[in-house]
């Protein structure tokens, strides 16, 4: 779940003499997220999709010591909030409007094409998992998706190879959290929920599976508390590498490789012609969680924690 807060009016006496940081606008900070609020309310979009969506591109214009101009952040904020709008009018059929409590939302394997609809418009990779199994809490009504998830066999090797080192667990049986979307209309706890769920479904239906993995990436204001309520924990770190972007617009590695055919930045403008690019700011690492699927899952404490470093 993201830190990102709502509703905080900042003054502009206070706005003025602000002087904004990467760390500040990731952390939750009261004007970064009054500016959220008043871009998704003039774009009719989601605030918590146009916050993430923002701070996957706001590494592009922050400076090495994490400082951003205001017209800058502007700027971002309504790329995203328009791009959010369009992407958004794509799938209005799958948006849910209605808010239940999260006793009444029933939890199902989601359709294929509806959860690549959603993930491949909405989230903020915007790209589904291929062959990814996908599950949601939908509506009792409509049958719309409000928190989803998509499930994929673990296939990030460094991350594979040290928790198979350390837990001894064969990275054949590992399974990845690897895209979950949660519209602003899902009651509290329903991340945590669904993720209950999974794990029930998944020890059904996939006897062999022991350990269920996420990347929480605290760039994006993502702090974990949704998996710790599932009991998830906290097993390991990732060292951050750049943000990419092709022509103003965040990428991610895969991606690249997949539209390009080369991980290169180099490669793609002298081959493409495109502006290809990296942040220069000071990133966080990105967490790796972990759940057992049979039994309590153990705590890592910090100083057992391996920080490892990030490949393709």
């Amino acid at each position: 779940m993201s830190a990102f807060a709502t509703g905080v009016e900042v003054s502009a006496p206070q706005k003025a003499r602000r002087k904004l940081t990467l760390e500040a606008c990731r952390g939750g900070d009261a004007l970064f997220s009054e500016l959220v609020q008043s871009s998704a309310r003039r774009h009719g979009v989601e605030p918590r999709a146009l916050a993430v969506r923002t701070l996957v591109q706001l590494p592009r214009v922050t400076a090495y010591n994490g400082r951003i101009l205001r017209r800058d952040l502007d700027a971002e904020l309504r790329n995203s909030a328009v791009q959010l709008q369009a992407d958004q009018a794509k799938v209005l059929d799958l948006v849910p409007t209605d808010a239940y409590p999260l006793e009444a939302l029933k939890f199902v394997e989601c359709e294929t094409e509806d959860a690549e609809a959603i993930f491949g418009n909405l989230h903020y990779l915007r790209s589904a998992r291929p062959g990814a199994r996908n599950f949601a809490l939908v509506d009792p009504i409509h049958r719309r998706p409000v928190t989803l998830c998509s499930v994929s066999p673990m296939d990030w090797a460094v991350v594979g190879k040290q928790l198979h080192r350390q837990f001894g667990v064969p990275v054949e049986r590992m399974w990845d959290v690897s895209r979950v979307y949660s519209f602003d209309v899902a009651p509290a706890n329903a991340i945590s929920t669904l993720l209950a769920g999974v794990r029930k479904e998944m020890q059904k239906t996939e006897p062999t599976a022991e350990l269920l993995t996420t990347v929480v990436d605290q760039n994006l204001g993502f702090t974990g508390s949704s998996y710790r309520a599932a009991n998830w924990q906290y097993w390991m770190s990732v060292r951050p590498r750049p943000y990419l972007y092709v022509d103003g617009v965040a990428v991610s590695p895969r991606q690249l490789g997949i539209r390009y055919g080369t991980q290169s930045l180099a490669e793609v403008r002298a081959k493409y012609g495109v502006m290809a690019e990296q942040s220069r700011a000071v990133l966080a690492d990105s967490m790796i969680y972990c759940c057992r699927m049979k039994g309590p899952t153990e705590v890592v404490e910090p100083g057992e924690r391996r920080r490892v470093r990030r490949r393709s």
